[in-house]
């Protein structure tokens, strides 16, 4: 989806920017993980078929998506932004007649970070972005029925049992929100801010820049 190509979202503990060909050779070293394809229901791509993926989500009107940073490792300019990833967050437009309803879908694919409300954090700031940019106001998951610790941080954000799938082996929940009901679920506080990612990524490289040149100095 072209909207978000250009918007970096920043958090607390992740920053979401958009999901580029330089973040391909690492997805795709995530999904040769077996434990990535059962938990994501995916099938290993070649790395030819995983840029055609990355076009195809950046393209598609039906699809959006964001890598996840570390926020602490991306605010050291030193470290690659591919280095700093962490996982993806994307959302689905499933249904042409009703744009209002999307599935989400997140993966935290570097195991030391789950557990940790990077989930939590990621999940609100994309359903915050799908609402006021997208106009989504239902939104559904799909979780495998053994991914427990995924079922319950979605059932804490209020999203309900739906439906569940014996032959998938996994159970669908939903939440249908307003602007209102939403702020009133997550407080007034603010929960990310939106830059403008070609700016910020060029900064970080002045920065890298200034910082190798005075260590060359030195």
């Amino acid at each position: 989806m072209r909207i978000n190509e250009d918007t970096l979202l920043e958090g607390s503990k992740v920053v979401l920017v958009p999901y580029n060909a330089e973040h391909v050779p690492r997805y795709h070293q995530w999904m040769m993980s077996v434990e990535l394809q059962k938990l994501t229901a995916s099938e290993p791509l070649t790395l030819e078929q995983e840029y055609d993926m990355q076009r195809s989500w950046r393209e598609d009107e039906d699809k959006c998506t964001f890598i996840i940073l570390d926020k602490q490792r991306w605010t050291d300019p030193s470290i690659s932004e591919e280095e700093c990833m962490v996982g993806d967050i994307n959302l689905f437009l499933t249904d042409p007649s009703d744009m209002s309803l999307a599935e989400l879908e997140i993966m935290i694919a570097e195991p030391s970070y789950r557990g940790r409300g990077f989930g939590k954090e990621v999940t609100c700031m994309m359903m915050h972005y799908g609402i006021n940019k997208l106009g989504i106001k239902k939104f559904e998951v799909k979780i495998g029925l053994e991914n427990r610790i995924s079922v319950d941080m979605f059932k804490k954000l209020q999203f309900q049992e739906l439906s569940i799938s014996e032959v998938f082996q996994e159970v669908t929940l939903g939440l249908t929100v307003s602007e209102a009901s939403w702020e009133e679920l997550l407080g007034s506080t603010d929960i990310a801010q939106e830059r403008e990612y070609g700016k910020t990524r060029d900064s970080r490289h002045d920065a890298k820049h200034s910082l190798t040149t005075g260590a060359e100095g030195n």
